[in-house]
């Protein structure tokens, strides 16, 4: 876990939804992305989501879940990193952390989306080994699934698959 070097880690706890909501806008340049992340996810999914302090200041955040209908998925919903660290590997640490989460449940896909503006988002993805899956359009190159999220919200579809102990 080398970008989580030096760093404290640990599982979110509900009341780290309000730490999480204080950062949000400056982290993402002003959008307002809070919808995206419900109080609940906190709740809910404390076992599948870290947070990352440095002489306890946030400094990141991941938020995923085991996936409930299909019982070989897990997904990654939310990640963050505050803008000076971002290159460090800290985001790869939080991965590799549900990683092993997601195989200690034998869970051997990772999904996660993000928009396809998002080309930051799309390049660490694919850093991660994710791979963009077909869809049903194509902005700028990339395969998108129109309205995904409502009209006019495309997003790309990621995935990563796990290779569970045992395996060949």
């Amino acid at each position: 876990m080398s970008g989580l070097d030096g760093f404290a880690v640990r599982n979110v706890t509900p009341s780290d939804w309000d730490r999480v909501m204080a950062v949000l806008a400056e982290w993402w340049e002003g959008r307002d992305l809070s919808a995206l992340l419900p109080r609940l996810f906190f709740q809910h999914f404390c076992t599948t989501s870290w947070l990352v302090e440095r002489d306890g200041e946030l400094v990141a955040f991941l938020v995923g879940f085991l996936c409930p209908t299909h019982d070989d998925e897990a997904y990654i919903h939310f990640v963050g990193v505050a803008p000076e660290l971002r290159g460090r590997g800290i985001a790869q640490g939080l991965y590799e952390l549900f990683f092993d989460s997601a195989r200690a449940q034998a869970r051997s896909v990772v999904r996660a989306i993000t928009s396809p503006v998002n080309k930051a988002s799309i390049a660490c993805h694919s850093h991660l080994g994710f791979v963009m899956l077909p869809g049903d359009g194509e902005q700028d190159g990339v395969p998108i699934w129109l309205d995904y999220d409502g009209p006019g919200q495309h997003r790309v579809r990621l995935e990563r698959r796990l290779r569970l102990e045992g395996e060949a």
